[in-house]
C-alpha cells in the first residue's frame, strides 16, 4: 500500500503506485479537471508523474503561485509552437518565465512585425482551443543533440550540449511541436486561456554581445480573464503615468545624451527635489539624526580595506591625481566610518545617528538606465546608526515608526515588510547572528507589522529589513532599508569606549527611507500621475486675470500669497480665459485663481480646483487658510 498524506493532513491509501491526476480525481471531480501538476514532498512534478512511495502531496491548481508560473511556462512553449507553425524557418532557443509573463527567443531571416506578434497570438489561441495534450519523455543528451540537429535546431543542440555527457535530458511535445525542457508543464494546451503577447525586443544568444542579435517575444498569461482584464488595465495607467514622459510634459527634468544616466533638472522639477530634500531634512532634525558631509572621490586603499574594490570595482567610476588612484564612491558609508572615528567615542555617545544626502555614482550597463528611476549618478537620504547589539531592537522600532510616517507624507500607506536571514556563506559566530536576526524581528514586531522572512537573503555580514512600498496601481517598490553590519566597523578599525573602560567594535545600521531622491521622486510623479500634492507641487496656485484690466490687482493677489511662502505664478497673457484654464489644467495645478472686474472691485477670486472643480468666489484670506490647510495635510 502507498499512502498519500495531503496538505490537510488527511490521508488516502493505494494499493500501488499511483499518478498525481489518479489522486486529484480520487479527490473529486472539481480538483480533477483543475489540478495543473502536483507537489510531492515538496519537488513540482507534472500530473502524469508516478507516486511509488509514501509522500506528502499538494495538487497544485491555476489558483496557487506555483500553478500560476506553470501556466506562463507553458503559454511560452505554446508561443513557440505558433511560431513554427506560422514560421517553420524560424529557430527556436529560450523561453522561461519572467515577473508577470514570460519571453522566448527566436532567430529568423527578419524581424517580427506588430502583425506578426496579431498572427502569432490569433495561431496560440487556435492551438489552446485544441486542448491538445503536453506528453513528457526522455532522451539520453548525446540522442537529444542529433535529434534537434535533424530538426534543423541548431540553438536546442548547443543548449543540450553543454549539459554533462552521460546525463538524460526531458522533452515536452505538444501536437506538432517538441521542446527541450525541465518541466513540468500543465497537462494539455486548453488550460492556456487568457494571455496576450505584448511587444518584440532584441537579445543576444546567451546574453553575450558578441554572439547573433536573436528576437525576443514577450507576453503575459493569467489564470482568469479578470485578471489578464486588469493587468492589461493597469499597464494602460502605468504608461499613462510614465515619469519620463510626465517629466517632459511638466518641464521638471530631462535626460541628455552627453551625459547618460543623469538628471538634468528644470527649475519646476527642482522645487520638488527640494521639497523633498528639505522634508527629509526636517525628519533628521526631530529625530536625533546628525547631518553630516563627506567627500565624492576616496583613495583606492579604502575601497580594498572594505571589500568594495574587489566585489564592486566594475561598477564604480576611477580616477587618477599625482599617480594615486581614486574613485568615485558609490556608496556613503565609508566616509561615515571615517568620520565617527575622529576623537574618541564612548558608549554614552550611543546610539550616534549620521544622515547624508550623498551624491553617488555607480557604472550601470546602459541597457539598465531608465529615466530617473536608474541612473549613474544619484544622491541617497543615506544614515548609519552606530550603536550596541542591545540597542539594535529599539532603533528597529523608532526608525520603523518614522518610515511609516514619512510614506504616509508622502501618500503610501501599503508597506510590505521582509526580514533576510542569514546565508550559508557568512561571517560571525551563529550566537551573534541569533541576536541580530531576533532584534529585527522583534524590533518589526513591537511597532505592529506583520512581515515574512526571506531564508538566506541576508548579506553575509548581517540580516536585514526590506520595506516595500505600494504604490496606486499596487506596483512594488522597495525603498526603505535597515541593515546590520558589524563588518564594517571591523575592517576600517571603528570603536568606542565602554562602560568597562575597554575598547569595543560597534554595530553599524545602514538605513535609508526613501532610498535614492531620483527614483523616489520618479515613483511619486506616477503614483500621483503628475497631480503633485499640494505640499510638493512645483507651483501650487497661478492667478489669472480675465483682461489687462486686472492685470495690477492679479499682481497684487499672486505677491500676497507669495508673501505667506505659496509658489504662485501670474499669468497676463492677451488669451481667452478658457484657453488659460485649460492650459493650466494639463499643468496639473492644484488651484487655478481667476480675477475679473466683479472679483478686483469686491477683493475677491473665483477659484478652480485640480480635477475642473469650480469651488467658487473666495476672499484672499480665505484661500490661504484653504491652501494652508492642504499644504499642512500632506498628501
Amino acid at each position: 500500500m502507498i499512502q498519500i498524506t495531503l496538505p490537510d493532513n488527511s490521508q488516502r491509501q493505494f494499493p500501488g503506485p499511483v499518478t498525481v491526476a489518479e489522486v486529484a480525481r480520487s479527490i473529486g471531480t472539481g480538483l480533477s479537471k483543475a489540478a495543473l501538476a502536483g507537489k510531492v514532498d515538496g519537488k513540482l512534478v507534472d500530473i502524469s508523474a508516478v507516486i511509488e512511495r509514501d509522500a506528502k502531496l499538494a495538487i497544485i491548481t491555476a489558483k496557487d503561485t506555483e500553478g500560476l508560473e506553470l501556466i506562463r511556462h507553458s503559454t511560452a512553449h505554446l508561443l513557440a509552437y505558433a511560431v513554427k507553425t506560422l514560421y517553420p524557418d524560424a529557430q527556436v532557443t529560450i523561453g522561461p518565465v519572467i515577473e508577470n509573463g514570460f519571453y522566448y527567443d527566436f532567430s529568423y531571416k527578419r524581424p517580427f512585425t506588430p502583425e506578426d506578434l496579431q498572427a502569432i497570438e490569433s495561431k496560440m489561441t487556435e492551438l489552446a482551443t485544441k486542448d491538445e495534450p503536453v506528453l513528457r519523455r526522455v532522451l539520453p543528451r548525446d540522442e537529444a543533440i542529433d535529434y534537434f540537429k535533424g530538426l534543423g535546431e541548431h540553438y536546442k543542440a548547443e543548449l543540450i550540449a553543454s549539459i554533462p555527457a552521460g546525463e538524460a535530458v526531458s522533452l515536452y511535445r505538444e501536437g506538432a511541436f517538441e521542446d527541450l525542457c525541465r518541466g513540468p508543464h500543465v497537462p494539455s494546451t486548453g488550460k492556456l486561456k487568457y494571455f496576450k503577447l505584448m511587444k518584440v525586443a532584441g537579445a543576444y544568444w546567451r546574453g553575450d554581445h558578441r554572439n547573433e542579435m536573436l528576437q525576443r517575444i514577450y507576453g503575459t498569461a493569467w489564470a482568469s480573464k479578470e485578471e489578464l482584464r486588469d493587468y492589461l488595465h493597469m499597464l494602460e495607467e502605468a504608461e499613462k503615468r510614465d515619469h519620463r514622459k510626465l517629466g517632459r510634459e511638466l518641464d521638471l527634468f530631462h535626460i541628455d545624451e552627453h551625459s547618460p544616466g543623469t538628471v538634468f533638472w528644470h527649475p519646476k522639477g527642482w522645487v520638488v527635489w527640494q521639497q523633498v530634500e528639505q522634508y527629509m531634512r526636517r525628519v533628521y532634525q526631530d529625530n536625533g539624526y546628525l547631518e553630516v558631509k563627506g567627500p565624492q572621490i576616496l583613495d583606492q586603499s579604502l575601497w580594498e580595506k572594505t571589500g568594495h574594490w574587489d566585489k564592486y570595482r566594475e561598477n564604480m567610476f576611477v580616477t587618477e591625481s599625482e599617480k594615486r588612484d581614486f574613485a568615485l564612491k558609490p556608496m556613503n558609508c565609508p566616509g561615515h566610518i571615517l568620520i565617527f572615528k575622529q576623537g574618541v567615542k564612548s558608549y554614552r555617545d550611543l546610539p550616534l545617528r549620521y544622515g547624508e544626502f550623498g551624491a553617488c555614482h555607480r557604472n550601470e550597463p546602459s541597457g539598465g538606465l531608465h529615466g530617473i528611476m536608474r541612473v549613474r549618478a544619484f544622491t541617497q537620504d543615506d544614515g548609519h546608526i552606530f550603536c550596541t547589539a542591545d540597542q539594535i531592537q529599539a532603533e528597529v522600532t523608532a526608525f520603523t515608526a518614522l518610515l511609516q510616517k514619512v510614506y504616509q507624507d508622502f501618500g503610501f500607506s501599503d508597506i510590505i515588510y521582509k526580514l533576510s536571514t542569514r546565508p550559508e556563506k557568512r561571517i560571525g559566530s551563529d550566537e551573534s547572528w541569533d541576536r541580530a536576526e531576533h532584534a529585527l524581528a522583534e524590533g518589526l514586531r513591537a511597532s505592529g507589522c506583520a512581515f515574512e522572512y526571506l531564508p538566506g537573503e541576508g548579506a553575509f555580514y548581517g540580516p536585514k529589513i526590506e520595506y516595500t512600498l505600494k504604490d496606486a496601481l499596487g506596483r512594488p517598490w522597495q525603498c526603505g532599508t535597515i541593515q546590520v553590519d558589524p563588518n564594517m566597523p571591523e575592517r576600517l578599525d571603528a570603536e568606542y569606549v565602554g562602560e568597562d573602560g575597554a575598547r569595543h567594535r560597534p554595530i553599524m545600521l545602514h538605513r535609508a527611507i526613501v532610498g535614492s531622491l531620483e527614483r523616489f521622486i520618479g515613483i511619486l510623479i506616477e503614483q500621483h500621475a503628475g497631480a503633485l500634492p499640494v505640499w510638493l507641487a512645483p507651483v501650487q496656485a497661478v492667478v489669472t486675470g480675465i483682461t489687462d484690466a486686472q492685470a495690477d490687482y492679479v499682481e497684487y493677489v499672486a505677491q500676497t500669497l507669495r508673501n505667506q511662502g505659496l509658489r504662485v505664478e501670474t499669468d497676463l497673457r492677451n488669451e481667452k480665459i478658457t484657453y488659460k484654464i485649460r492650459e493650466h489644467s494639463l499643468q496639473k495645478l492644484p488651484y487655478i485663481l481667476v480675477a475679473g472686474d466683479k472679483e478686483r472691485v469686491a477683493s475677491v477670486v473665483a477659484v478652480r480646483a485640480r480635477g475642473n472643480l469650480d469651488l467658487g468666489v473666495m476672499s484672499i484670506d480665505a484661500f490661504i487658510e484653504r491652501i494652508g490647510a492642504d499644504v499642512a495635510g500632506k498628501a
